[in-house]
Parts: structure tokens; sequence; C-alpha cells
């Protein structure tokens, strides 16, 4: 596993993991699905719209983008974790969020947005049960 995609903040005093939070792979595929039905629709869209009789390599090609987008960041997207202690959100890259400063926690489909009160904005990206996260998130920040 990769350091810099799991959480290194070293815990404080009296500090402890209370839940982690690691993406799923088949939300991953799900959600990439959809991504690559989307480019598919895109691709083709353009392509009518400029009059180009070949339409369908729109289709092609946006999932072939979304393919091989996809398999080039499955493995550190699946890597990633963020640890919920009973004081702060640690996550990958060295993130720290103080419970006391998360102002909103917000579901985007299989992403939890977690915004503290500087305006900061973090992703906790293909949750299964996204709604879960949110109800840890909150339970524990105190905003539940």
């Amino acid at each position: 596993m990769t350091p810099h995609l799991t959480p290194a903040a070293d815990l404080l005093e009296n500090e402890r993991v209370q839940q982690s939070f690691a993406a799923d792979r088949a939300t991953y595929i799900r959600t990439n699905t959809w991504l690559a039905a989307a480019a598919m629709f895109g691709g083709m869209a353009v392509l009518w719209l400029l009059g180009n009789p070949y339409v369908w390599t729109g289709a092609v090609g946006g999932l072939g983008a979304i393919v091989v987008r996809g398999a080039y960041l499955m493995s550190d997207e699946l890597a990633m974790r963020w640890d919920l202690t009973n004081q702060r959100l640690l996550g990958p890259g060295g993130r720290t969020i103080a419970l006391q400063n998360i102002e909103k926690i917000n579901k985007m489909g299989s992403f939890v947005q977690v915004v503290t009160q500087s305006g900061d904005k973090h992703l906790i990206k293909y949750q299964s049960d996204p709604d879960a996260t949110m109800t840890a998130l909150k339970r524990q920040s105190g905003a539940l």
C-alpha cells in the first residue's frame, strides 16, 4: 500500500480510530461505468452536432477514454483510506481535519464531501454506503 494514500498523522494523546472509510471496488467500477455511458453519449452528440457522418466513433472514443482512465487510476483510488478518530478526520496526503472544524457534510453520488469552516473541501470517494459514512461523520463530529 502506498503511504501517501492512507493517513500518516500520528494519533494525539487519548485519540483512537473509531472507523475507517476505504474505497469500494464495485462502487468504483459502477461509477466509471456511468461515466463511460455519459462520455459515449457526449462524444456521439458532439459529432452529430458537427455533422460528422461517423457518429458511432464518439461512443468508441468516450468508452476508450474512460476505460483507460479508470484502469490507470484504479489502484490508487482503491488504496485511499480515511480514518475517523474521536478528535479528527485523517485522510490521505497528510490531511487532518479537527472534528469541530467540520461545517458541512454532503453526499455527491458515491462520494461524501466534507467542508471545513475555512471552506476547504475534501472527498471521501467511492463509498458503497455514503449515507452510513455521512451518519458516522455527523455523529462523531456532533452534527447529528
